[in-house]
């Protein structure tokens, strides 16, 4: 008995360390949620008033880019555009979707004939974006953040 309350006494001194509980660090924990982070993916896109109704991410995607097409599109069709030549150009619009849902474009590529014969042709796009419908912005982790898109738009003047 003598030996068994010795071996208890130094037994529960020893196991001390077993029910010590490990503090993280929180840097620690920071470093390893940055590492499972998806930096490139929103978890919903930027939607219109139209698209909103949309529950599934591709479906949104799709609704959020045929509609900047169309905007654009019907846009310069309600404003005929005079050209000496023919005009067949896709053009490459970069744009940003800020976290408050304001459109900014970046970039426009075009050809060097369709800047020669459409030489306001920056203005015209902003113009269009400009009454685009009401656009709420990207989410990602439940927090509304900007995005960047690159849509090609097919542009043929006769």
């Amino acid at each position: 008995m003598k030996y068994l309350f010795i071996l208890m006494f130094f037994g529960s001194f020893f196991s001390c360390n077993y029910f010590e509980k490990k503090k993280l660090n929180s840097e620690t924990i920071l470093i390893e949620e940055l590492k499972t982070f998806k930096w490139n993916e929103l978890d919903r896109y930027p939607t219109f008033e139209t698209c909103d109704a949309s529950i599934d991410f591709q479906e949104t995607k799709s609704c959020f880019e045929q509609t900047v097409v169309m905007h654009i599109s019907n846009y310069f069709q309600a404003n005929e555009l005079v050209v000496n030549q023919k005009v067949s150009d896709t053009i490459l619009m970069d744009f940003l979707v800020t976290n408050i849902g304001n459109i900014n474009i970046s970039y426009i590529q075009s050809q060097a004939l369709t800047q020669d014969q459409i030489p306001h042709l920056d203005s015209i796009i902003g113009n269009s974006l400009a009454s685009l419908p009401k656009l709420y912005p990207a989410i990602k982790r439940s927090q509304q953040v900007q995005a960047a898109f690159q849509i090609p738009l097919i542009l043929v003047v006769k």
